[in-house]
Formats: C-alpha cells, structure tokens, sequence
C-alpha cells in the first residue's frame, strides 16, 4: 500500500511539474497549496530572471522550510541587483531562520554584494551592522581590510566593533595598526577590546 501511494505520489509530482511551464505559470505555481509544485516552481524560476523580485516577495510569504530554501538558492544563482537588494530587508526580520539564510547566501555572492556594504556597515540598526560584519568574513574583497578600518573608527556600538576587531585581527595588516591604537583609547575600560587589539598588534607586527 505505502509503494502504490508513493509511486502515485511521484506520478503526480511529475504531471504537476509539466503544467504551465512559462514564467507566469512558474509564478502562479509559487501559491499553490502543495509545497513540491512550489519548490520546483522556485527551482525553475532560475530561467525566468526578471521575475527575481516574485522570488524575494514569497521568501516573506513561504512557511515551508524546504521551499524556502530552493528560494534562497535561485536567488543566489540568479545573483542579479533585484535579488542582492531583496536579501537586505531579510537581516531586519523577526525570523531568526530566515534571516541566517539570508545572510548564508550574501556571503556566496561577494561581488554583488560588495556595492551595497558600506550602506549595510552604515545602517542606523546595529544587529544590521553586525549581520554586514559577518558577511565581510567571507568576502575576501580587496577592501575588506579598509570597511573594517572604518567601522572601528566610526561605529559607536560596543559589539560591533568588537566583531570587527575580531576579523581584522585576522586580516589586517600595518593600514590597521593607528586604527587599532585609537579603538584602545576608544574602549580603555573594555578588557576585551584592550586583550584582542594587543593581539592583533601583535600579530601584525610579526607579519
């Protein structure tokens, strides 16, 4: 009985996939009540790249997990601008779920989301400075060393220059060397910064 009900299963999967092929009938197929039609319509929305901004509006709508995540993917294969600028509202979600995907697949896209970096590293909300920090981990753009340079020097916020100063202890080089001395003198009673700047002066100076 449960070989004959997955055998129709898949023989009904396959007929839904066949119907409506074309763009608009992928985009209607992203509403239906089964969540397979919906997960092989965002699979095959990959060919149909003006319709990037459907993909992103359904990633607020989808409450099914493995559609959400064929989503994300498409999204970041299309990697186009209507995509990229569709991830930013997701790091100011309520959705701890939706969010770290959203933020998983920025970090796969380096050379699109390198434009819109410094306004994320400059966004009024921390948690989203904190999220752009983050991603610059995986980056590994030319710049990296000067966005975190910037944010040391300019973001108010205890934690996110604490982030920052983890990864430039990574990567910095003599550029970070002032820029470290003065976030001592910034945080001289945060034994944390005061440990990890020494470190990566440290570092830096063996390098």
């Amino acid at each position: 009985m449960s070989l004959a009900k997955n055998q129709k299963t898949k023989v009904v999967d396959s007929e839904e996939r066949k119907q409506g092929r074309d763009c608009a009938g992928l985009v209607r197929q992203l509403a239906d009540s089964n969540p397979t039609v919906r997960r092989w319509a965002a699979r095959d929305l990959l060919e149909c790249p003006d319709f990037a901004g459907v993909l992103v509006d359904h990633l607020h709508l989808e409450k099914d997990p493995s559609v959400r995540d064929v989503i994300f993917t498409t999204l970041t294969h299309l990697g186009n601008e209507i995509a990229v600028l569709g991830l930013v509202p997701c790091l100011r979600s309520e959705d701890v779920a939706l969010r770290n995907e959203a933020i998983e697949a920025m970090k796969r896209l380096p050379d699109e989301v390198a434009p819109i970096i410094r306004i994320l590293l400059a966004d009024p909300v921390s948690d989203v400075r904190i999220f752009a920090v983050n991603i610059l981990e995986s980056l590994r753009h030319p710049q990296v060393e000067e966005w975190l340079i910037g944010v040391i020097d300019r973001d108010p916020h205890l934690n996110v220059c604490r982030l920052a100063l983890d990864l430039l202890g990574e990567v910095g080089t003599k550029s970070s060397i002032a820029t470290l001395c003065r976030l001592k003198e910034r945080f001289p009673d945060e034994p944390y910064i005061q440990f990890a700047t020494d470190l990566a002066l440290q570092r830096i100076g063996k390098t």
